[in-house]
């Protein structure tokens, strides 16, 4: 992973004006890329990298040229067609081995319509000197960070992560996911139209080989690096098909090996679900499998550190991101720069618990669309900022677009959870992989139930925030929270409590408008809530506030029912 800083048209172009940029990328950027730095100056734009080297670590530092050097890129991102790419640019010369090189070529070949031929996670800027026109870009569904401002002197800021431009624009928001700005056109517009996107349901026939062999690939192509790599493994399915797809294909991938075994990660507190299932899938594997414990008072020592990461206040992120962070931290010091990991799955396949209540496919499928097109606000943002505060690169194979577009295709009557037929959540993907000549999983674990992250970690540990939330949040402070924080005010002493350590760090309203709001059950969007009336009384984001759906679900439905 790798950060970027770009100013551009700013009046100021003093050697103090450089100064600063400077000042910003490295002291709130370098965390993502620590091994080399660059600034490209022209006239008055500035183009600013800090690198994370996996591919070609020798010579792909940026910013990176086309061949006259009259285009400029600066690239955090991976790009994993570059050479199928290449070769339709035969008639250019290359100046490094870097994979987002193939950006500044493809502009000079086909102008600003290129950013669909890219296959890969990538936010960039890049400067036209000859125009001294530029182009921003994100990817499809926001794995990769990219915040857009304006400066008072009328400047265009991007970067990776809002604390880099917070305290010099006078507004500032999150570049939408699929979207292009350009300076040409005159502002954003949306490259990423998939067939999903108009959220009508689809009636593709579920064919599990297709679905299959399209994560296969998704898998195999993010094996592309030159550097030591694992697999973050939780033992949940999402997870062990990730490392299980990876172990089958990695003796004929490009993937640089460190010894002979691959490598998987796992972290929880003592006796949690994620040690116990992820140790089981790595001995099933064979992986060289590393555990982490942590403490409920270590991830609560790191919150206010976690919340200046990941620029967030949104209580289920905060929860999940914070394990995320400690393990990222614990991965580093192995010598490891790359991860995959398997975020993206539920909100494609409907694998959340509250998807068990969907009323009929045409609302299930219309969730997973709301959900996808938020992935940027959550998870992408969760796994990418977790693991880049530490200088290590996610990647996250569920989100490939292909495999998007296969799985988003299925009638999604097949993803309908039916326990009568047997259909647990996610079943067109346990049953695609369902494999009894050559498994991938053991059986109970391929049909293992659905644990969020910061549910499988421990449910000691949200239990734990909650009771630490309520000694720092008093009842006074919470009934007045409508007033103190007007905006998305906080329902909750937790949430209370982690809003007031954003606005430390994040004071201007235009920082917290970028955190979505609104009520959730188990991770849900606020429309599904309508599911089941009993919801909107339980408005809690872990997997366990789904009553009578996870079998450990809150106590409270024991005590309703009269149990012991």
């Amino acid at each position: 992973m790798c950060g970027i800083l770009a100013v551009l048209g700013c009046i100021d172009n003093s050697q103090a004006k450089r100064s600063r940029i400077i000042e910003l990328s490295r002291s709130r950027l370098r965390h993502r890329g620590p091994d080399w730095s660059g600034l490209h100056c022209h006239e008055d734009c500035y183009l600013a990298h800090e690198r994370l080297a996996i591919i070609d670590p020798t010579s792909g530092d940026q910013p990176l040229y086309n061949q006259d050097k009259t285009v400029v890129v600066t690239v955090n991102g991976e790009i994993y067609n570059h050479k199928i790419l290449r070769e339709k640019l035969n008639s250019h010369q290359f100046w490094t081995g870097s994979d987002c090189e193939v950006i500044a070529h493809l502009y000079e070949e086909h102008g600003e319509e290129f950013i669909d031929m890219l296959d890969g996670m990538f936010a960039f800027v890049l400067l036209d000197t000859r125009d001294k026109s530029f182009i921003a870009a994100r990817d499809a569904i926001g794995v990769i960070p990219l915040y857009i401002g304006w400066g008072v002197d009328g400047s265009v800021w991007f970067a990776s992560e809002m604390k880099a431009l917070s305290d010099d624009c006078e507004q500032f928001m999150a570049f939408p996911p699929g979207h292009i700005y350009s300076s040409k056109q005159g502002g954003l517009r949306r490259w990423y139209n998939p067939p999903w996107y108009s959220e009508l349901v689809p009636s593709t026939p579920y064919d599990p080989l297709v679905l299959r062999n399209a994560f296969e690939q998704a898998v195999i192509k993010r094996l592309m690096t030159d550097v030591p790599f694992g697999v973050l493994l939780s033992g949940g399915l999402d997870s062990s098909l990730v490392a299980s797809v990876a172990l089958r294909h990695l003796e004929k991938s490009e993937a640089a090996q460190w010894g002979s075994q691959l490598h998987t990660f796992c972290i929880g507190l003592k006796g949690s679900p994620d040690l116990k299932a992820g140790r089981e899938v790595a001995n099933y594997l064979g992986t060289r499998h590393h555990e982490f414990q942590f403490t409920v008072q270590d991830g609560i020592d790191a919150i206010e550190e976690v919340i200046y990461h990941i620029e967030t206040y949104d209580v289920t992120t905060i929860r999940a991101s914070t394990p995320m962070f400690l393990m990222s931290r614990k991965i580093k010091s192995l010598g490891v720069k790359m991860v995959l990991s398997g975020e993206g799955s539920d909100e494609i396949l409907g694998g959340y618990l509250y998807f068990h209540k969907a009323p009929n496919k045409k609302e299930f499928h219309e969730e997973t669309c709301r959900k996808i097109k938020a992935l940027h606000q959550y998870d992408c943002l969760r796994a990418n900022k977790s693991t880049s505060a530490w200088g290590v690169e996610a990647r996250v194979p569920f989100l490939d677009k292909e495999f998007l577009n296969v799985a988003m295709s299925i009638d999604p009557e097949w993803k309908m959870i039916k326990p009568d037929l047997g259909r647990i959540e996610k079943w067109v993907l346990r049953n695609a992989f369902d494999d009894e000549e050559k498994p991938y999983l053991p059986k109970h674990i391929l049909y293992r139930q659905k644990e969020q992250f910061s549910d499988g970690v421990g449910y000691s540990w949200i239990d734990g925030l909650k009771d630490h939330a309520n000694k720092h949040v008093t009842d006074t402070m919470l009934s007045n929270a409508n007033f103190v924080f007007p905006d998305n005010t906080p329902m909750t002493k937790e949430a209370y409590y982690y809003r007031t350590i954003f606005e430390k760090f994040f004071p201007k309203s235009a920082a917290r408008a970028t955190v979505p709001g609104g009520p959730s059950i188990a991770c849900s969007t606020a429309k599904a809530i309508e599911w089941d009336e009993t919801w909107s009384k339980n408005l809690d984001p872990s997997g366990r506030a789904a009553l009578g759906v996870h079998v450990a679900a809150y106590e409270e439905e024991k005590a309703a029912n009269g149990a012991p």
